[in-house]
Parts: structure tokens; sequence; C-alpha cells
């Protein structure tokens, strides 16, 4: 008999930090969680495009490294923003993206999936295949920049 009110208890419990993980964040935490996000991204990022524009030496397993660490942090970007932070702290993220979730969603997926990508043909150490798929990566980094971001 005991057994079934512990097990409804340990599910009680997880329900009850499940609600607490899912409870809205701070503006000003969320705002921090992103820039923290996409200064790591940029950090990982700059590299690869110094080397891709010939302004460093070409190091294949060091563009592969970088580009798996963007494929890593690219999916979890779009969870920096919730609803309720486009202010709160300074931000760059236009109130655009509020309005247009859906589309900024789809544009944040697009890059998960060009990231991944980039990360599968750094794998092949083809410079050729790697610098098109970066300019691929790039590309959808721009495009969700142009319309959400300010650039100021």
């Amino acid at each position: 008999m005991r057994r079934p009110r512990l097990i409804l208890a340990i599910l009680a419990a997880g329900a009850g930090l499940a609600a607490v993980a899912t409870a809205a964040v701070k503006p000003e935490s969320a705002i921090a969680y992103r820039q923290a996000g996409y200064t790591m991204l940029g950090w990982n990022f700059g590299p690869m495009a110094q080397m891709v524009r010939g302004k460093t030496p070409w190091d294949a397993a060091e563009f592969a490294r970088r580009a798996e660490r963007v494929a890593q942090i690219a999916p979890q970007l779009l969870e920096g923003f919730p609803e309720g932070s486009d202010a709160g702290a300074k931000t760059d993220a236009k109130p655009e993206i509020w309005k247009n979730m859906d589309d900024f969603k789809a544009k944040m997926d697009e890059l998960v999936k060009q990231s991944r990508l980039l990360a599968e043909v750094a794998k092949s150490g083809d410079e050729a295949k790697m610098k098109d798929q970066f300019k691929q990566t790039a590309g959808a980094c721009k495009a969700c920049h142009e319309k959400y971001r300010n650039e100021e």
C-alpha cells in the first residue's frame, strides 16, 4: 500500500519541479543568457571567418573544433527569447522578434540546421566544402540580424 503513495509523491514532486523550471524568468536574466550565448557563438565564429577570408592560416582541425561548438551553441539561443524579454536590460534585439515569433523561430531553426551541417562538413576536412558551408551558415546569421537585431 505504501508503494503507490510513494510513487504519487515522487510524481507530484517532479511535476512541481517542472512547473518551476518553466516559470517565467526575469527579462534581464533572459537578456543576459542570450547575450552570453551570442558572445560564445561569435568567439567561435570569428576565427572561422578569418580563416575563410584568408586573414589567418587555414587550420582544418581548428575550424572543425569551432564548427562543432557553434553547432552546440546554436540550438540554445532561442531559449533566451522568452515572452516579455524584449526589455529589462540593454538589448540589441528588436521588438519585432516578439511580434513575429514564428518567423524568428524559423530563422533560428535555419541557423541550427546550417550550423549542424557546418559541423558535419568540417569533419570531412575538405576546405572548399567547409568554406562553402560556412558561407551558408553565415547567411543564416545575417538573415536574422537584418530583420531582428539593432546594429547601432
